[in-house]
């Protein structure tokens, strides 16, 4: 240390390195781990403890499980079926960035950008695999070419229909199980006053505007509910002088018996930011606390409880829960060994390819390391203790009831 304290001497590159490897460094690629972003925020830890977790435990016991050989284990009489649903895309030209060469080879010519790409959305259930009929016939799986000039996005619309597909196909091909979906992301809270959507014409395609971008169109709300049970319009009726438009806030208030509600303000600036517990200091937060309001359900919760299968939606941030994401990993190892190709049917056809070889004990695997993460969260721990834990005990099912105290010890 003294010999580097000297300003004119250090020490070389070279010696460094050799430093680095005697203390167990190597030179590698950052090793990504899960997301933090907005993992540990207060609303999205509030959703995992409260609602997430709470139901996952009260369906769990009717799943089934998996033994030390990765056979099927079911003990209830009418399984529940959980069906995980996400998107990925792939993109011709990505390939492997690491691999071993010979010391003669030399720099060889690759395509620039990531090349065509192909978005594929699918259901998955550790129990049957990718959501297909047993005799392969009919699929969930949606093939999407994004983008403005190709199929345009995978829409709010486009989900609601591959759920209607993926809810025919497990009714009709095992019948005697329940199903529930789960899909990531909870549902935005629908109590926005100016609803618009996307404008799409009569095959269903985007509208775009003169300057490119889609066209949006209002849609009217629904009724709300009163106290007493009967329907509350949100728009004046016929032969008012405001036929057709939107009452405002105060005047719902006030047809919900909050009185007279012209001097209190729509909404807490900046940005709707309300004192800690304070219910009643807007308009926007009175109406956010009302029943009819906070418990409308989203159109595919609607059309799921239409055909009696449950769902419950993933919470936001935390990919590590559902272990499609996992199978899209493996997929796309499997993707990049294939034989490079700017051609869109070749993409297709690798993606496919790929898809097919992540096996059912393959998905079993990745479900139980989700399940560990689940347990986790159960037992209080955070994301960063989770992912501590999960890695340390990966062998097991569940995590051991000592596992806070090793935390503990660890400094975690």
């Amino acid at each position: 240390m003294e010999y580097l304290d000297r300003e004119e001497k250090t020490i070389s590159l070279s010696t460094a390195k050799r430093w680095m490897k005697l203390m167990d460094y190597c030179w590698v690629r950052n090793h990504h781990g899960q997301y933090v972003d907005g993992h540990e925020r207060d609303d999205v830890v509030d959703y995992r403890q409260n609602v997430f977790l709470r139901k996952w435990a009260a369906e769990e016991g009717k799943m089934c499980s998996w033994g030390t050989n990765l056979e099927e284990i079911c003990s209830a009489e009418w399984p529940l079926c959980v069906w995980f649903h996400d998107e990925s895309t792939f993109y011709a030209n990505d390939r492997r960035k690491s691999r071993w060469v010979h010391k003669n080879t030399s720099a060889t010519p690759y395509a620039k950008g990531e090349g065509a790409s192909l978005m594929v959305a699918d259901f998955i259930s550790a129990d049957h695999g990718w959501l297909q009929s047993p005799d392969g016939k009919e699929s969930a799986r949606v093939l999407f070419k994004a983008g403005k000039s190709r199929d345009g996005y995978f829409s709010n619309e486009e989900i609601l229909a591959q759920c209607q597909k993926a809810m025919d196909i497990v009714q009709a091909s095992w019948p005697n199980e329940d199903h529930m979906f789960m899909p990531k992301g909870i549902p935005r809270n629908r109590t926005n006053w100016d609803v618009e959507v996307t404008a799409r014409n009569s095959v269903g395609k985007i509208i775009y505007g003169a300057d490119g971008k889609p066209s949006k169109t209002k849609i009217r709300m629904a009724n709300g509910t009163l106290q007493d049970g009967s329907a509350q319009p949100l728009y004046f009726p016929e032969g008012h002088a405001c036929e057709g438009v939107f009452k405002g806030m105060a005047a719902i208030l006030e047809e919900c018996g909050y009185g007279d509600m012209s001097k209190v303000r729509a909404e807490c600036k900046p940005n709707f930011t309300c004192k800690p517990g304070i219910l009643n200091c807007c308009c926007r937060r009175m109406l956010y606390n009302e029943a009819d309001f906070v418990n409308v359900k989203s159109t595919l919760e609607l059309a799921c409880d239409a055909h009696g299968i449950r769902i419950l939606f993933l919470p936001k941030f935390h990919c590590e829960l559902n272990f499609i994401e996992q199978c899209w990993g493996h997929a796309k190892r499997i993707y990049r060994q294939k034989p490079p190709s700017s051609s869109e049917g070749d993409l297709e056809k690798n993606l496919i390819d790929a898809l097919d070889s992540v096996t059912v004990e393959q998905m079993r695997k990745y479900a139980w390391r989700s399940r560990r993460f689940m347990n986790a969260y159960q037992k209080g721990l955070t994301g960063k203790q989770a992912a501590w834990a999960t890695k340390k005990y990966r062998g097991h099912r569940v995590l051991p009831n000592s596992v806070l105290t090793e935390l503990e010890i660890a400094g975690i």
